[in-house]
């Protein structure tokens, strides 16, 4: 199961009793949300295995032996169950970020159909559709904080400004690349037109980069639940609650 889900029984019945306290908390007097031939455990276990591999429907019907429709109907209710009980319970947020800590930020595409209405998720840096996601991480490789989406045609810049998370971080500027430059980030100096770098520029920039690693395969982790890697296929409408459950449950899975 851990394979498929990426965590073991009991931490999936800790998080079926999440969902469970999620859903007393948002009763409105209707029927529970996940299909009852599966129960809560089971449609749990679908949520997180379509999630972790961004497996199709079809596949997930087959291989729990119940229908499409019930597959759907399981990862329609429980995914919002999911990002609600675990943004309260250990999704940080920007302001939870310490102010006595360095830190490296990196933004990365989060990719998804293509839909013509909304013009916006098309990333001329990427050449892909999508949504940004800033990552924040510590020298030593601890994911910190991840931040809310903004749509894919948005800078870097505007996602970290948007977001707020320098604010909280004016004595130990953190670290970024070259996209970052001007908002008092540490960054790689920039060739300019005409000149070369110096030598003292060159080894800054070459030790700078080897820190930024660091960053990279935190992101690589990140992308590890293949939901956040390859297309987003269920209706844009429901992606950001989508992120906002994996999210919640990276940073669960440190816990």
């Amino acid at each position: 199961m851990y394979y498929t889900t990426g965590f073991r029984r009991d931490e999936i019945q800790d998080l079926a009793a999440l969902v469970h306290e999620q859903d007393q908390r948002n009763a409105t007097g209707l029927r529970r949300p996940w299909p009852p031939i599966l129960g809560l455990f089971w449609s749990v276990v679908i949520t997180l295995a379509y999630l972790r591999g961004n497996r199709v429907q079809w596949e997930l019907a087959e291989t729990y032996g119940v229908s499409q429709s019930t597959v759907s109907r399981a990862i329609a209710g429980v995914t919002p169950l999911l990002a609600q009980a675990l943004r309260s319970v250990v999704r940080p947020t920007a302001e939870e970020l310490r102010a006595d800590r360095q830190y490296i930020i990196d933004g990365t595409l989060l990719p998804c159909w293509s839909w013509t209405a909304i013009p916006g998720l098309w990333s001329g840096k990427h050449r892909t559709t999508g949504v940004v996601v800033q990552v924040a991480a510590t020298l030593e490789g601890q994911l910190s904080w991840i931040s809310d989406p903004t749509p894919g045609s948005r800078h870097d810049l505007h996602c970290l400004d948007q977001s707020g998370a320098l604010d909280h971080l004016a004595t130990y500027p953190p670290i970024g690349d070259k996209g970052y430059i001007g908002r008092g980030m540490l960054t790689p100096f920039k060739k300019q037109p005409g000149r070369e770098l110096l030598d003292w520029q060159k080894t800054f920039n070459k030790s700078l980069n080897r820190t930024r690693a660091t960053i990279e395969r935190v992101i690589a982790h990140i992308k590890s639940w293949k939901v956040l890697h390859t297309d987003y296929r269920r209706p844009y409408a429901t992606f950001k609650t989508t992120i906002s459950a994996v999210i919640g449950l990276i940073f669960y899975a440190l816990t």
